[in-house]
């Protein structure tokens, strides 16, 4: 079959890597992708947003499947507007959901109501609107810190502020409703109840009736190690994770997985693609963070490489909706994933700079996120520029792999974090 992915970053670097592997392949056509893309598929550039030319390339190049890897053309409605067209309905199957589910990740406050519609486990909060400013900052007033601060809408994985200082809080909500921080993202925001235990993500991928979990990992947001400084789109991750067990898992299938999918089906939304489910265990028990309606980045490129099934045989599933047939097989081994950043990142960078090396990393994965060319030259074009991702026995024995193949990739001001994996180490089994 012939596929289209969309998307640029390290996330869909590794969805073209998985999906090129499978036998089902015929042609996979990225869009607009990046160099490294270009060793799994053809580049095209395409305008998503004009109708007739994206149902020209779909019809003429036969695709079947085209993977939505970043959520802001899900939120825009490209699954309704590919769907809906009558020359292309039934001809083309859409992974990730119509702009109703996409709601899950484009509005947190939909998505908090539809959990607690649902009994999911989450955190209990409030919605302010950009007229609510002092009603939100009153509210802060009233509860014990630390206080979680949300961007409503999307906000490119940093519209997140924790803190417990009532006056910084205050200042947040006014920098995001007043003053515009995110833009219309930030027109709406959610006061969350702070949780106290340890992040993980769990995914799955879903045909609207049936589904299937896929490896956990756990991802690491902040830039500074110890967990410090602002949030990013991440900086790293590890899969498995030693904390999520099996009893813990089936936890999150029966009280957070199914009751999702069953609470779809039941109002009426349908859904097919990716949920990403980030979660707080907090003593043991999971409760929801946020939903994704894609999968994590840089989390897929740590729990792709651990998926021994054919991606390819499950996206057919959903087009033909037989996932249930399907069968997820995973490596026992634990993948360690480190991000190269440009200095700087996640506030302004350099682009342009000259990246060498990359071609001689041999014991990791390397998938492009933030690189361009110019002439025959491989240049960094955003702050997250590449991602390394390494095999091993064990978690230790996975973090010394990656780390060993991060000084081979050269460019001005490279930055990573060099202690990914290291809490898991030394924490214990249980939250």
């Amino acid at each position: 079959m012939n596929v289209l992915l969309i998307g640029s970053g390290g996330r869909e670097h590794a969805l073209a890597w998985k999906i090129a592997q499978s036998s089902l392949l015929d042609e996979l056509y990225v869009s607009p992708g990046n160099p490294g893309m270009q060793r799994h598929g053809r580049r095209v550039e395409l305008d998503l947003g004009d109708q007739r030319a994206l149902r020209t390339f779909l019809l003429e190049k036969r695709i079947r499947i085209v993977v939505v890897g970043p959520e802001g053309p899900l939120v825009d409605g490209l699954h309704d507007r590919i769907a809906d067209d009558p020359q292309l309905a039934g001809k083309v199957t859409v992974i990730g959901p119509r702009r109703q589910g996409a709601q899950l990740e484009g509005s947190k406050e939909f998505a908090k109501e539809f959990m607690f519609r649902h009994n999911i486990p989450t955190a209990a909060f409030r919605a302010f609107t950009k007229d609510q400013l002092k009603e939100a900052v009153d509210h802060v007033g009233r509860m014990a810190p630390p206080f979680v601060i949300k961007a409503d809408g999307l906000a490119g994985g940093k519209g997140v502020v924790i803190t417990s200082d009532r006056k910084e809080a205050a200042a947040v909500l006014k920098d995001m409703l007043s003053a515009g921080r995110f833009g219309e993202a930030g027109e709406r925001v959610v006061i969350e109840q702070f949780l106290e235990g340890i992040e993980v993500s769990a995914f799955l991928i879903t045909d609207g009736e049936s589904f299937k979990m896929l490896p956990a990992a756990k991802d690491y947001k902040r830039i500074g190690e110890g967990d410090t400084g602002p949030n990013t789109g991440g900086m790293g991750a590890i899969s498995p994770v030693p904390f999520a067990d099996k009893d813990f898992m089936q936890k999150v299938h029966d009280r957070v997985a199914a009751p999702t999918i069953r609470g779809l089906r039941e109002e009426g939304i349908p859904y097919q693609g990716f949920l990403f489910m980030g979660l707080m265990n907090v003593g043991g028990e999971p409760y929801v963070i946020e939903y994704n309606v894609r999968l994590g980045d840089p989390e897929t490129e740590a729990i792709l490489p651990r998926l021994r099934s054919d991606l390819l045989d499950l996206f057919e599933g959903i087009a033909t909706g037989t996932l249930s047939e399907r069968h997820v097989d995973v490596d026992d081994r634990t993948a360690a994933t480190v991000v190269l950043a440009s200095e700087g990142y996640p506030e302004k960078v350099r682009k342009g700079l000259p990246i060498a090396g990359a071609d001689m990393v041999s014991e990791a994965y390397v998938f492009h996120a933030g690189t361009t060319m110019k002439g025959d030259e491989l240049i960094t074009d955003g702050g997250r520029v590449m991602v390394l991702t390494a095999f091993g026995k064990d978690l230790e024995q996975a973090m010394a792999n990656v780390y060993r193949s991060v000084p081979l990739v050269a460019f001005d001001g490279k930055y990573f974090r060099r202690d990914i994996g290291r809490d898991l180490v030394r924490a214990p089994q249980k939250a």
